[in-house]
């Protein structure tokens, strides 16, 4: 629209709808559309070089980006918190030496996910590359046959219940990227018959995404990027850039369908252009329902696993196969049922709006299928089951007798990936994509390696294992857990991260501290040494603030058992502002002076504050903006 001439409409719908896109936070997915829309601008430009008609680009680009800029305003709290987040997560660079130098994701971690390039045709036949990691099959599959016939009826079942029929290039999936059989031969279409700018954007957009999400398996592309871009290396799962093709394929489809019933081109010249489409796509289809072992090998990554059974490798090809086969076919049908209405309807046999009328209804029931294949009722719970969808085992129960502030490492589950834990109690573990990286070094150098120093200073005062004899997990407590907050005897001061690191492997954690060089002044004239009798208890806690009372004969260093993150801690003692530093490369730590005195720690972020306020006026400046743009539309019309 802005492009186009109508540059106030058009420049603050723009700018609202970009600013809702913001507003759903999926930064990665706000990245790709930033790509897409270079990619339109560029073909905008070409076309207004060859039109001449420079100055209008000029202006609808600078309408453009000052509605881009006015997008951001009313989510400026957002993105410089997590911009701000960001530098200390392991999307940030690491302070060890013995960690790749990056300002983002590992490369190899960030590419885990690369789509295959062959596996791109699940766009067309959706199980081209076997569907799931865990596909069910039936009773007639030879799979089922196979085990039956060597292991009995129950393990065959049992199998078949998740078989890893899967054998594309990614580690795991639950499904493919499948836009519909009808939509990719529409795309394929409108490639031929949409004019302008527009259909090289489209296809341009449509192949950069595909050729990004091979990620690994297309160096050359993915290094240029990774290297690049700016923020291209803090996302994974290049295979999401998918959702641009999602994005253009349909859009793409529906251009093609307009221009083929605008009554603009030939119907002779139409009459070629589909035949092409049906023949490139359906002939696809068909090459894959008659030779499908001319490209594929059927070999799954996960087979090493089960090559001590060769009868069972055969019998999962064969089904692997089975299902290319079934599924190419159905492609092809639904390919085929376009086609025929669209003749159709050149020869004058079919009505428009009953050629609107039956693409659509065939595109939904061929998204619809596929979609229950992964998505069935199997997968929609009741309204109890969704507000509590864990159930207490006998050794939460035990656990959360115990109402004080403590931690909880269950180790009967992957511990670092599963997020269960959480829901009942404050755990050493959990998910989270963009974890802080001190920690996740913490838990990759010490934890991992099972040192209770570590676990202690973590106050882990809760262990969950699995009982072998009873089969079920069971809770054990941890009398070393150091609690709260403690007063230590001395400290270490160290040159770097890698020293810091290296002095936990035999730290006494419990009356021994190590210091970065960086926060030597906080400690200067403090006196080695531990008051017996003194006393640091916390006294009140939330997930922002948290309260301490101590009681000592001299100054002292204490160690908090709370993760040191320096962005918005403020610490207080006797309600003034009073400095903290970090020590044991993750925990906070304090001088407290003598005598008896309250300490309280409370996350007072500026950013927060401060991007409010801007928040708050972009709002309603764009607000204003639309509004007035629309009465102005309506007023002129």
């Amino acid at each position: 629209m802005t492009y186009r001439g109508r540059f106030l409409l058009g420049g603050a719908l723009t700018a609202l709808a970009l600013s809702l896109q913001i507003y759903a936070n999926h930064l990665q997915i706000t990245y790709y559309l930033a790509i897409a829309i270079g990619l339109l601008v560029i073909a905008e430009l070409i076309q207004s070089i060859i039109e001449k008609r420079i100055s209008n680009f000029t202006k609808a680009s600078a309408v453009l980006a000052s509605g881009a800029v006015l997008a951001v305003m009313p989510n400026i709290t957002n993105i410089l918190a997590t911009y701000e987040y960001g530098e200390y997560t392991t999307r940030g660079a690491s302070e060890l030496t013995a960690k790749k130098v990056s300002t983002g994701l590992d490369k190899d971690y960030a590419t885990g996910w690369s789509y295959g390039k062959l596996e791109t045709m699940t766009l067309l036949i959706p199980d081209f590359k076997g569907g799931s990691s865990t596909y069910a099959l039936s009773e007639k599959s030879a799979t089922f046959k196979a085990i039956n016939e060597k292991a009995g009826e129950q393990q065959a079942r049992d199998f078949v219940k998740s078989a890893p029929l899967y054998w594309g290039d990614q580690p795991m999936t639950s499904g493919p990227v499948y836009n519909g059989a009808i939509i990719f031969f529409l795309f394929v279409l409108g490639m031929m018959i949409i004019k302008g700018n527009m259909r090289w954007w489209l296809l341009s957009v449509t192949v950069l995404s595909i050729m990004l999400a091979w990620g690994k398996n297309f160096p050359e592309l993915t290094d240029f990027f990774f290297n690049n871009f700016p923020g291209y290396n803090k996302f994974r799962a290049v295979s999401m850039t998918l959702v641009l093709a999602s994005l253009t394929l349909p859009f793409a489809a529906m251009l093609a369908v307009m221009s083929f019933t605008s009554g603009g081109i030939d119907k002779d010249i139409l009459k070629k252009k589909l035949l092409y489409a049906f023949y490139i796509t359906g002939g696809f289809c068909l090459l894959f329902v008659l030779v499908p072992t001319l490209f594929c090998s059927f070999n799954g990554l996960g087979d090493e696993q089960l090559k001590q059974y060769d009868w069972l490798l055969i019998a999962l090809k064969q089904d692997r196969e089975s299902i290319l086969r079934t599924d190419a076919f159905r492609s092809f049908f639904f390919i085929a049922v376009a086609f025929g209405m669209m003749w159709f309807w050149l020869k004058d046999k079919i009505k428009t709006p009953y050629l609107f009328i039956g693409l659509a209804f065939f595109i939904i029931v061929d998204m619809w299928m596929v979609d229950k294949r992964y998505l069935s009722d199997k997968n929609f719970v009741s309204k109890s089951k969704a507000e509590r969808p864990f159930d207490k085992t006998a050794a939460d129960e035990q656990i959360l007798l115990d109402t004080s502030y403590y931690r909880v490492m269950n180790t009967t589950l992957s511990t670092f990936n599963d997020a269960s834990t959480s829901y009942f109690h404050k755990s050493i573990g959990g998910y989270h994509g963009a974890k802080l990286k001190r920690y996740q070094e913490l838990i990759e150098g010490q934890i991992s390696k099972s040192n209770m120093n570590v676990l202690n200073m973590l106050n882990a005062k809760y262990f969950i294992v699995q009982n072998e004899q009873a089969g079920q997990p069971i809770a054990q407590q941890n009398p070393g857990a150091l609690g709260n907050a403690w007063f230590v005897n001395s400290w270490k001061i160290v040159k770097n991260a890698d020293q810091e690191m290296a002095a936990l492997d035999s730290l006494n954690t419990r009356s021994e501290a190590v210091i970065d060089e960086r926060f030597v002044d906080e400690v200067k004239g403090l006196a080695p040494g531990i008051d017996s009798t003194g006393t640091i208890k916390l006294t009140k806690y939330a997930p922002n603030a948290l309260s301490y009372t101590s009681s000592t004969s001299k100054d002292q260093l204490a160690v908090f058992s709370d993760i040191y993150y320096p962005e918005g801690w403020n610490a207080y003692v006797d309600g003034k502002p009073a400095s903290h530093i970090r020590l044991n490369y993750v925990l906070r730590g304090m001088k407290i002076p003598s005598g008896n005195h309250s300490i309280d720690f409370k996350f007072e972020p500026t950013v927060y504050k401060n991007g409010e306020r801007i928040a708050l006026a972009s709002s309603i400046v764009l607000l204003l903006l639309v509004g007035f743009a629309c009465i102005r539309e309506a007023k002129q019309e």
